[in-house]
């Protein structure tokens, strides 16, 4: 069995490889002996697009999904306290290695897959999302407490898609949204956060039903045909509240590791929950169903590498008890 510090560091090092918004990587974590406790890094919250912090917190809620996988993987066990200090709101939860036990062979596999699940922002292939693989990903985010819907074509669904058009719009047209976003989109491949061009999808050939988010630093290149109607994903919990953010980001993660290992790849559309009035109207489109966190495009595509991500010693600080 590994030192305690090297499963650690192994934990640590999966945990980073959560996805966020424009990779901005919005935690930080503190290590005193058997424990790791996880941080909103406020730094790393974009202040137009996410003013509230919901994405980042849905973000660090991925991480600590990816922390806890990884531990499993490495035959521990974790013991979670979720936001364990009122008056400390940016400590989100404090992990304990618990006791050795042998993980499962699924367990195994979903630790495998961190490493491969990569944000796929480009065309998928015309192939249906089978109903078997929607409800292992369903099953997959009940775990965590989240709640998966699967949106194709029907009003509900042209009603989101005019959303999405009408909020993509605002934060192409609003210099304060481009320019954030632009802030983190451009620079060198060197660069350990933020999109890199070589992360970021083509232009559509043609305006589809579901408008896609468009990065600068892929002004140029070849424009290419994208799917017309993608299979939208809502992810939702029963209530509202960070505790409730943090288990809906961690219930899409473990649903994004699974489409990992099912052959899927899936990208966030993000556009209407950062622009308030199309926030409100997505909510009340949902009102019935619980508290809507996201939307994700998930289907069949080509593999990508990754995008960058600061190591683990630069997101944390080791305080030995």
């Amino acid at each position: 069995m590994a030192a305690t510090a090297q499963i650690i560091d192994r934990a640590l090092a999966d945990a980073v490889l959560a996805p966020s918004p424009c990779n901005t990587q919005p935690w930080w974590f503190r290590v005193r002996g058997d424990r790791i406790d996880l941080y909103l890094d406020r730094g790393r919250v974009l202040p137009v697009a996410d003013p509230d912090a919901r994405e980042a917190l849905l973000a660090c809620g991925a991480a600590l999904c990816n922390l806890r996988v990884s531990l499993r993987g490495q035959d521990r066990l974790a013991l979670v306290d979720l936001l364990p200090d009122s008056e400390r709101p940016d400590l989100l939860a404090s992990v304990r290695l618990g006791g050795e036990r042998t993980a499962t062979s699924t367990e195994y596999k979903l630790a495998e897959a961190i490493s491969r699940r990569h944000t796929n922002r480009h065309p998928f292939l015309d192939r249906a999302v089978p109903l078997t693989a929607r409800g292992k990903l369903a099953s997959a985010a009940r775990v965590e407490g989240a709640k998966l819907e699967f949106i194709e074509a029907s009003a509900r669904y042209d009603r989101i898609a005019r959303l999405v058009r009408r909020a993509d719009h605002i934060q192409r047209t609003e210099p304060a949204y481009a320019e954030e976003i632009s802030a983190w989109t451009s620079g060198t491949e060197s660069r350990q956060d933020g999109v890199p061009a070589s992360a970021e999808g083509p232009t559509p050939q043609q305006d589809g039903v579901l408008a896609l988010r468009s990065y600068h630093a892929h002004d140029g290149l070849p424009a290419r045909p994208f799917e017309q109607q993608p299979l939208l994903v809502a992810a939702l919990t029963s209530v509202a509240g960070v505790r409730s953010t943090l288990r809906a980001g961690a219930g899409i993660q473990r649903a994004l590791l699974t489409a990992t290992q099912l052959g899927l790849v899936a990208s966030f559309v993000s556009q209407p929950f950062e622009v308030p009035r199309t926030r409100a109207e997505l909510a009340e489109l949902f009102a019935s169903d619980g508290e809507l966190h996201t939307l994700l495009r998930i289907g069949y595509g080509y593999p990508l590498g990754p995008t960058p991500r600061r190591p683990p010693a630069a997101v944390s600080a080791d305080e030995h008890e």
